[in-house]
């Protein structure tokens, strides 16, 4: 049987990265086949794209240089890592994925969402998420988070104006309304064990349904 491939998204410090940890424990405990990776990243290639695009020091980054590198990791990624797990039968849960380079490249660095949609369509040759959870967060509450985790990993997307992460967050909504079969609302303002829960029971009613 093929699995489910599940993305977490979000703008800056709204803790869909801790959330997912959690979520993997969880499911894990109950005997589900899991696997937990990340955009950009997740394997080799893709990681050392990663650190190229993330990099403080690359702040004269074109911004579809950036798109392009994006969805090269993704390419990499899916082929290498995400599409045989699926074809495993495992449910992969996936820090980022092509909602971000819509809503940072495509929107918040005014490439465009649909030219920023294109290039991913050709990496991932439809090879869309079945859910999407979306923790939403007010963009300042977000970045007083980054602010107070002094063990959080500091990139260059952390130096952008509180413009450019409120465009972040209108885009998001953006997509919520473009995607609402896919896209799934999380409130990510309260504390992390209730936002947890939450998602949690989005994905086991996702999969009871499709059970």
């Amino acid at each position: 049987m093929a699995g489910y491939f599940i993305t977490f998204e979000g703008g800056e410090g709204a803790g869909k990265t801790s959330i997912l940890q959690t979520i993997s424990t969880r499911l894990i405990q109950e005997g589900y086949n899991v696997i937990i990776t990340r955009e950009p990243g997740g394997i080799e290639i893709a990681e050392k794209i990663r650190q190229i695009i993330l990099d403080p020091d690359h702040t004269a980054m074109d911004g579809r240089t950036e798109a392009l590198l994006y969805a090269a990791a993704r390419r990499q990624h899916l082929v290498e890592k995400v599409i045989p797990a699926l074809n495993e039968g495992k449910i992969v849960l996936c820090d980022r994925f092509i909602d971000s380079s819509l809503a940072y490249q495509g929107y918040a660095r005014g490439l465009g969402v649909e030219e920023v949609f294109q290039i991913n369509e050709f990496a991932i040759e439809g090879c869309m998420p079945d859910m999407t959870l979306f923790f939403d967060i007010e963009p300042e509450e977000g970045l007083k988070r980054i602010a107070a985790n002094k063990d959080r990993e500091q990139n260059r997307l952390d130096l952008e104006q509180i413009d450019f992460h409120n465009k972040v967050h209108e885009a998001y909504k953006q997509l919520l309304n473009r995607f609402p079969d896919r896209i799934y609302r999380i409130d990510a303002s309260p504390q992390m064990e209730v936002v947890a829960a939450s998602a949690y029971n989005k994905v086991i009613s996702f999969m009871d349904e499709k059970a």
